[in-house]
């Protein structure tokens, strides 16, 4: 299960300019297709804020991967961030975070959900790839540092 089946170059953002977390959260959220339609967007927004209220999805290392679960979804969507200056999000080493994941599913996806946060984990946990994103020059850039790493596993 590849990572770029469910990233579109169109879900990716050079830049954030959101610097709290529930911005950087609507920011994520605004480039998924589904965003055109404000209801689902405002509820995509709230499922990700419950899930953060559990606890923090910043996962350390300068890396968070908020996810959610929306009925009415008939695939998984993925959104990338990357922020220069990094958000306090809260996250599990107490340091900022400059690289998102954002992970959206079918409320009924329960094992496709979970294959694609681990597949994002294991790309993540690379230092060379969290530095190749932290320094790429173009959202295009961005993608294919993305795109080849999910190629080679």
């Amino acid at each position: 299960m590849k990572i770029t089946m469910y990233l579109k170059p169109s879900a990716v953002i050079e830049e954030l300019k959101a610097s709290t977390k529930e911005a950087v959260l609507e920011e994520l959220a605004s480039v998924l297709p589904l965003a055109g339609r404000n209801d689902d967007w405002e509820k995509m927004v709230k499922v990700l804020m419950a899930r953060e209220k559990l606890g923090s999805t910043g996962i350390g290392d300068g890396i968070a991967i908020p996810h959610g679960k929306l009925r009415g979804l008939d695939h998984l969507m993925i959104a990338f961030g990357r922020s220069k200056k990094g958000v306090d999000y809260n996250a599990m080493d107490g340091k900022p975070v400059y690289l998102f994941f954002l992970l959206m599913a079918p409320e009924d996806s329960p094992g496709q959900h979970l294959k694609v946060l681990a597949r994002i984990s294991r790309l993540l946990k690379d230092e060379t790839i969290r530095k190749k994103l932290i320094e790429a020059k173009s959202t295009e850039e961005l993608y294919r540092v993305i795109a080849e790493k999910d190629e080679e596993s």
